[in-house]
């Protein structure tokens, strides 16, 4: 399996790409891997940090990036 016990960081911003992200951080739970997420403001209005949070199995991360 490609990603058993590898230590993986999922950044997810704002955009309709974040609800690919939720794949991908399912598949590499699936391989046995090791998944962190970190989410800007944004990207918890498309998603929500505690689907990221039951698919992973871990605490996320929100950052919130400041503009100007």
């Amino acid at each position: 399996m490609m990603f058993r016990d590898k230590h993986i960081l999922v950044g997810v911003t704002g955009g309709i790409a974040a609800y690919k992200a939720c794949e991908v951080v399912r598949r590499i739970i699936r391989e046995e891997g090791n998944v962190s997420v970190v989410m800007t403001d944004a990207a918890a209005r498309f998603v929500s940090p505690l689907t990221f949070e039951t698919l992973s199995q871990r605490p996320v991360h929100i950052n919130g990036f400041a503009h100007g």
